[in-house]
């Protein structure tokens, strides 16, 4: 199992945990768009911050989606995720290249600038939750840790980190959502804060061998951690050609007429997965 996401809990219950690595999922998408290393760094943030979200999730048809509109180059990303592990995302324009930040990082920040994060759960009822708040930096672990804060009224920790290698390919890719429950005492918070202080960034540990469950421990390890399930993960589109074809059958009849007119074979383009999809005249003469 390559690529995994952990759920646990600590501290008695008062404390609920996720990890996560994900280099070959983030790689996936990175070579689906053949993004630039600050965008391969956003998506693969945002993928692994649904990943975990969506196993927040019950049932196996729940979905969360993490849509981010930014004043930056990058424009914004979209993402979605579901309970079984499956992610796509794209961004809006995967090309985009800053200068690294004084730190040497990538400056995802800023390729992003100032915007909103919206997500949608769509849990089956027949209007989906949908939440929304301001972007803080841009950086995408901090805007998601404030998103709970404020949308969700859950304290929360949250560390994402992709590592860009020298030919653009993922390095290394994981990350961790701790979070509070209302019956958590203060004296673990005190402890648990000091705690999360001192840890590394998440690729550091990564580099240096640790797995999902050796971060977890070395964050809750004194707060008799649990490790409850364990999950594989993975870069998965459910396009196909039949689904295409039916949105493009939800189009007007003077749309279609429109398209048989042109004289040319329809081409369209997944933004998930970038793959394509083909329809001859005849196909869409079907239609009409």
């Amino acid at each position: 199992m390559n690529d995994y996401m952990l759920r646990a809990t600590a501290a008695s219950g008062s404390i609920r945990a996720f990890a996560v690595t994900a280099k070959d999922t983030c790689e996936k998408a990175r070579v689906a768009h053949n993004m630039s290393p600050i965008a391969t760094a956003a998506v693969g943030r945002t993928m692994m911050a649904a990943l975990m979200m969506g196993y927040m999730m019950k049932n196996d048809s729940d979905t969360v989606s993490l849509h981010i509109e930014g004043s930056g180059p990058m424009k914004g990303i979209n993402v979605t995720a579901n309970t079984r592990g499956e992610v796509k995302g794209y961004a809006f324009d995967p090309t985009v290249d800053l200068p690294p930040k004084e730190n040497g990082k990538l400056d995802v920040g800023n390729a992003l600038g100032i915007g909103v994060l919206t997500v949608i759960k769509d849990i089956g009822l027949k209007d989906p939750y949908v939440g929304q708040t301001e972007l803080k930096t841009g950086e995408i672990a901090e805007d998601i840790t404030y998103y709970f804060a404020v949308s969700e009224q859950v304290p929360s920790s949250v560390g994402l980190g992709v590592l860009v290698d020298k030919d653009y390919s993922v390095k290394q890719a994981g990350g961790f959502i701790l979070q509070l429950m209302p019956d958590v005492e203060d004296s673990v918070i005190d402890k648990l804060e000091e705690k999360i202080k001192t840890i590394p960034p998440v690729t550091t540990m990564l580099e240096e061998g640790k797995s999902p469950e050796d971060i977890l421990d070395l964050l809750l390890g004194d707060f008799d951690l649990e490790i409850l399930d364990k999950k594989e993960v993975g870069f998965k589109c459910d396009c196909s050609k039949e689904r295409v074809f039916n949105a493009v059958a939800g189009l007007s009849k003077s749309d279609i007429e429109s398209l048989v007119a042109d004289n040319e074979p329809l081409e369209i383009r997944c933004q998930y997965c970038n793959k394509i999809y083909n329809f001859s005249i005849d196909k869409l003469k079907e239609l009409l």
